[in-house]
């Protein structure tokens, strides 16, 4: 048995075999949302060949059940490449969310924005994304199925629903484009005016990789940033890891709404 299929049977040993319809994967101040899981709850360290996360503010557990009406897989927290300098960390569990039947996945993240007109607090629909960091998680496939066609790698229909869930909830849903800048250490702002350049919007240290291996893997993604500060020398906040756990439950109030009403509508 491989570790994909021992962590299977671990799962359907205690959530059921009943397939779920979407997976969550949630960013910094967002875990909360994995609470209101009615189901069954998997620490991280405890399903074979899991990546264990110690990033403060994430909660890393997968809790598998009904969420607003609908069967999810919700992944409280995520590994990042900066604490084991692994881009694909992530790949386990996202085998795992597409063999207990999802089709489509829904990334969050804190990031630091660009534009004035989405201020921390606000949220940023990803329309595209540009791989600052050069890493790449299919680095090591050895299939040509590791030439992932990455155009509308953020699922037109689902960015299409989640929009119309903001509009339905009078929240402001502004798109752009997300940079994958590898952390741990934030930008400088040489690296943001050069970011700026390319045409980025927002920045943050999460999200690319996982939206890489979902469309290798087949699954349709849509991913939202919450903002939390803006980039380096566009603001006039002290950035650090704490200031994104303090403001990151502003812009998770209205992301709650806008997924109650997509996964629910």
């Amino acid at each position: 048995m491989s570790k994909s299929d021992s962590t299977l049977a671990q799962v359907h040993a205690r959530a059921g075999e009943a397939p779920v319809t979407l997976g969550l994967i949630l960013g910094s101040g967002l875990g909360h949302i994995a609470d209101m899981v009615e189901g069954e709850a998997f620490d991280y360290a405890e399903l074979t060949g899991f990546p264990v996360s110690a990033v403060s503010g994430h909660s890393a557990k997968l809790v598998i059940g009904q969420l607003w009406g609908q069967r999810v897989a919700v992944f409280g927290g995520r590994a990042h490449y900066y604490e084991r300098g692994r881009a694909d960390a992530m790949r386990m569990p996202l085998e795992l969310l597409k063999a207990l039947g999802a089709t489509r996945v829904i990334l969050t993240n804190a990031a630091g924005s660009f534009r004035p007109d989405i201020p921390p607090g606000d949220l940023m629909l990803i329309s595209d994304h540009i791989n600052f960091s050069g890493l790449n998680p299919l680095i090591g496939e050895d299939t040509d199925d590791r030439f992932v066609n990455m155009t509308n790698a953020y699922d037109p229909e689902m960015r299409a629903g989640l929009k119309a869930a903001a509009k339905g909830e009078n929240i402001t849903l502004k798109s752009g484009v997300y940079s994958w800048y590898s952390g741990p250490s934030f930008e400088t702002p040489a690296e943001i005016n050069a970011l700026k350049i390319l045409g980025t919007d927002a920045v943050g240290m999460s999200t690319v990789p996982e939206v890489i291996l979902a469309r290798f893997l087949g699954l349709d993604a849509a991913a939202i940033s919450v903002i939390t500060n803006m980039a380096a020398g566009l603001g006039t906040e002290e950035i650090s890891h704490s200031h994104t756990k303090n403001m990151a439950p502003i812009g998770a109030a209205k992301l709650e709404k806008i997924l109650r009403r997509f996964i629910g509508g």
